[in-house]
């Protein structure tokens, strides 16, 4: 019961500041999201340390993810000119010369590993600048990428729980189910209906496939981190959330949902 009381009262507080960040004004958003997406940076090359002769200079890799981030909401806020992007390149660029004066066993596996968290982290955090921006400051269409995650989630779990007998992906998460997977998909076009309602901007049809697009690929992206984890060995990718585990256990989904989603906008707003 404790541990129940702690993981409702801890996943309230996560959902309320999500869903303020986003709401409150592009300045809350900027400034809520740029420290998740260092700390999930930071989380993730933990993770990745714990391997053989993987060193990834981790204020590094919060550096570069935060500066990523913060550049493109400079840009796509119009406050800067994509010119900005120059100042993250040349920070690469650094981290990568680093590694000549640190004399490591394998520097492959730092620049590797290094790169793999800023593209697999913190772009898709990135891109959710892009995202709110897609048509000015849209802020309720952010929200609805999260709701859906949200949305997806709890059906996928009470439908796989109650129905669940065929694995979706055994090998690398026992519990999920195809009857749970569908079920979520279910659950998510009941939030894209409702979603049209408040934004008539986006058809019904097109908040129909926006939904399904966030279950099939925060599908794959709750997978892949279900991957990392279970390759190096353990149980969460962190403890920062108490009950929940760590920041990349709750954004997992949003990893390759914000890319999907972002792609499909720009070819919906692109008309």
């Amino acid at each position: 019961m404790n541990n129940f009381v702690k993981r409702t009262l801890s996943g309230i507080i996560f959902i309320t500041l999500v869903i303020t960040s986003i709401l409150l004004s592009r300045f809350t958003f900027v400034c809520f999201f740029a420290v998740i997406c260092g700390c999930s940076v930071v989380e993730f090359h933990k993770l990745t340390n714990l391997q053989k002769d993987v060193t990834v200079n981790i204020g590094f890799a919060l550096a570069g993810a935060v500066l990523l981030f913060v550049c493109s909401f400079l840009y796509i806020s119009g406050i800067l000119h994509y010119t900005v992007y120059s100042i993250y390149a040349i920070f690469v660029a650094f981290v990568i010369i680093s590694e000549l004066y640190k004399q490591k066993p394998n520097p492959l596996h730092n620049w590797a590993y290094f790169i793999l968290g800023q593209v697999f982290i913190a772009l898709p955090f990135s891109l959710l600048n892009f995202i709110i921006f897609i048509n000015d400051f849209q802020p309720i269409i952010l929200l609805a990428v999260f709701v859906t995650i949200w949305v997806n989630d709890t059906g996928a779990y009470l439908v796989g729980v109650t129905f669940g007998k065929h694995r979706l992906f055994e090998r690398i998460s026992p519990k999920k189910s195809w009857e749970g997977f569908f079920g979520g998909a279910l659950f998510a076009l009941l939030s894209g209906y409702i979603f049209s309602l408040y934004y008539p901007g986006i058809s019904l049809i097109n908040w129909l496939i926006f939904s399904e697009i966030i279950v099939v690929f925060g599908t794959f992206g709750d997978l892949i981190e279900s991957l990392l984890k279970r390759t190096i060995d353990v149980k969460d990718s962190g403890n920062i959330i108490p009950g929940h585990g760590g920041l990349l256990d709750r954004f997992d989904s949003m990893l390759l949902a914000a890319p999907a989603i972002f792609v499909f906008l720009s070819f919906l707003f692109d008309k």
